[in-house]
């Protein structure tokens, strides 16, 4: 794995810079890949500041919420950030387009928990590994996907990337007892002595067998019976010695 090398910490804002070649200009999503060992210091993240936010969306609306982050760490050698491993716990799923209290929204939550979506009760958990860092480089463009145009069409990778990403991660994925890896653009830096970053991106829940009214078997989209396979994720990752 390119490892993230932590030069330069105390100048240049203390950005965290990358030694690396420059990769393919867009997200992308493919099978899993070699997890490097994770070698060093360990840092272990801030749970209340890690998480995932997440949007799903269909022609007549939108629902978002947020994963909690239960642990993870990244561990650091010397000079280098040599991996990290992140672990959510999807029964904390919350949903914040809509009250608790609301029946609406026990039933949502009842159904994204289900053998339709996370399946929770044979797969609470999900998981994301560290398997590579590379530059983002002045020149590279976040490629964005076509999508059914509607009043809600899902926001586009390039929207949801952070204003001026430093880099490109690719990890391991896991949900539903299903692992792929990704590949998206993210800032890091470090703050009073904690490692910081931010990413956001587009995944196709179909990948992982959330396939529930998957918009590719609509026969008329036209009547808007169907969910977008486009799910948008923003990370959050705090870790601290």
């Amino acid at each position: 794995m390119k490892t993230i090398k932590l030069s330069g910490l105390f100048i240049a804002a203390a950005m965290i810079t990358f030694s690396c070649s420059k990769p393919a200009d867009t997200v992308e999503t493919t099978e899993a890949q070699e997890v490097a060992a994770a070698e060093g210091k360990t840092l272990e993240i801030v749970q209340d500041a890690t998480t995932i936010a997440w949007r799903g969306y269909k022609p007549t609306g939108q629902h978002f919420g947020k994963i909690p982050a239960v642990e993870g760490s990244l561990a650091v050698q010397g000079q280098e950030i040599t991996g990290g491993k992140f672990t959510f716990d999807i029964t904390g799923l919350k949903i914040e387009d809509m009250e608790e209290t609301d029946d609406s929204y026990g039933k949502l939550w009842g159904h994204l928990q289900s053998a339709d979506f996370f399946d929770a009760e044979n797969h609470p958990r999900a998981t994301f590994e560290i398997t590579n860092v590379e530059s983002f480089s002045a020149g590279d463009v976040i490629a964005d996907q076509e999508q059914f145009e509607t009043e809600n069409t899902p926001k586009s990778s390039s929207e949801l990337s952070p204003e001026n990403p430093t880099h490109w991660i690719s990890g391991n994925l896991t949900m539903r007892g299903t692992t792929k890896n990704i590949k998206f653009p993210a800032t890091v830096s470090l703050d009073n002595g904690a490692v910081v970053a931010k990413a956001g991106f587009n995944i196709d829940r179909t990948a992982w067998g959330l396939a529930y009214g998957d918009e590719a078997t609509a026969v008329d989209k036209a009547k808007d019976k169907f969910i977008y396979n486009t799910v948008s994720l923003s990370l959050d990752v705090k870790a601290v010695d």
